[in-house]
């Protein structure tokens, strides 16, 4: 198990090793989420620390964000481990 912290508002939730997180920060942290295939980027986050704890980049949020590796989509990231802290107040 490892963590999930929000730092806007500050809020942090458990999350089991190899989940993907959208459970979490639809249901918990209240990130708003339209289609949960990659493609509308409503649930756009900001990885602020931890990025090396969730999965790789796949190919939507390669196409979505080429230039950030920081800028994800919480439906396609599944966690690995450890702490992630994400920002949604950047937006």
């Amino acid at each position: 198990m490892g963590k999930i912290i929000l730092t806007k508002p500050y809020q942090e939730e458990e999350v089991k090793d190899g989940s993907p997180i959208w459970e979490v920060c639809e249901n918990k942290f209240n990130i708003p989420f339209g289609c949960k295939d990659g493609i509308c980027g409503t649930c756009r986050i900001k990885v602020v620390e931890g990025n090396q704890n969730l999965s790789e980049k796949n190919q939507q949020e390669k196409d979505m964000f080429p230039d950030d590796p920081t800028e994800r989509l919480a439906c396609q990231c599944k966690f690995k481990k450890g702490v992630v802290k994400i920002d949604t107040g950047y937006m």
